[in-house]
């Protein structure tokens, strides 16, 4: 089992430190152990630590809303970490975390240590701070780039001649167009050898059964590539998707919070133009007799 200060060292968030930080640092983690179904901690919560996974399995889900069951958003195993956003902000946490295995054992680091041990190693600052700045950069470029393609087009764009003719043959192959084909060329050979006074193929067809060999047998790899391409058609299309969707919640959830400001904004002014009026009617009253 390794060392917190091993599993710190291999997190991705604390590998551009140099050894001697993570060591300082590895020797402020807090070990933790939960029993299968124990909560870590729940939606809403205030954060002020993240957990690294020393041993077991750990859930982050969000929890049961009215008829909405419970979503589970990602299992995570050993040497994986969670809640390192409650580092830099005290903001509630956005989902829960729960123990699904007995003896989960979690490495925690509290923001309080963090924080101070970071005031004292300006390396160590900086490094965060590029590492942070890094993911940053990411990000921006993941949604500043459009998500929507046409991966279809794109494919069929790059396919080679053999790609095309497997396509081809692979659609051919599911039509009643090549069954009705298979059948009147069958049934035209045998007709024929029978009318011919010199048969070139007689019963039983020999050389008839060797095209149709031969026929199935190229039919197979072809098919099968075409049957390959579409899986990465269909892989392709999937992640076009998610980035989709990922985009348009980034877009939600940044229109939702333009909207919150707007509200809060709204509700202070009308407060104040409240605050206005009924100093105004006070001061007018104010003037009359006694």
């Amino acid at each position: 089992m390794m060392t917190p200060t091993e599993l710190l060292a291999n997190n991705a968030l604390f590998d551009t430190m140099s050894a001697a930080d993570v060591e300082e640092l590895g020797k402020r983690l807090v070990e933790r152990h939960c029993t299968k179904g124990e909560l870590v901690f729940e939606k809403g919560a205030s954060g002020s630590s993240m957990f690294i996974i020393r041993s077991g399995r750990v859930e982050i889900f969000l929890p049961a809303d009215g008829d909405s069951p419970k979503v589970v958003l990602k299992a995570l195993h050993t040497g994986e970490y969670f809640g390192e956003l409650s580092l830099f902000d005290d903001k509630p946490r956005s989902a829960s975390a729960e123990a699904v295995e007995d003896g989960t054992e979690l490495i925690e680091l509290r923001r309080d240590d963090f924080t101070d041990y970071l005031s004292r190693s300006k390396a160590a600052t900086l490094a965060i701070l590029g590492e942070l700045a890094e993911r940053l950069r990411e990000t921006n470029a993941m949604i500043s780039q459009r998500a929507a393609r046409d991966v279809v087009k794109e494919f069929e764009e790059n396919l080679t001649w053999g790609d095309k003719l497997a396509d081809k043959v692979a659609e051919l192959n599911g039509s009643w167009a090549f069954i009705l084909a298979l059948l009147g060329i069958t049934g035209g050979w045998g007709i024929i050898n029978e009318l011919l006074p010199r048969p070139f193929d007689i019963y039983p067809f020999v050389f008839l059964n060797l095209v149709l060999a031969v026929l199935v047998s190229l039919q197979g790899p072809l098919i099968v590539m075409s049957q390959n391409r579409q899986q990465l058609k269909d892989r392709a299309q999937a992640d076009t998707d998610f980035r989709v969707n990922l985009k348009n919640e980034v877009g939600i959830e940044a229109l939702l919070r333009e909207v919150a400001s707007f509200r809060g904004e709204t509700n202070h002014r009308l407060q104040a133009l409240e605050r206005l009026a009924h100093q105004r009617q006070l001061d007018g009253g104010g003037g009359g007799p006694h």
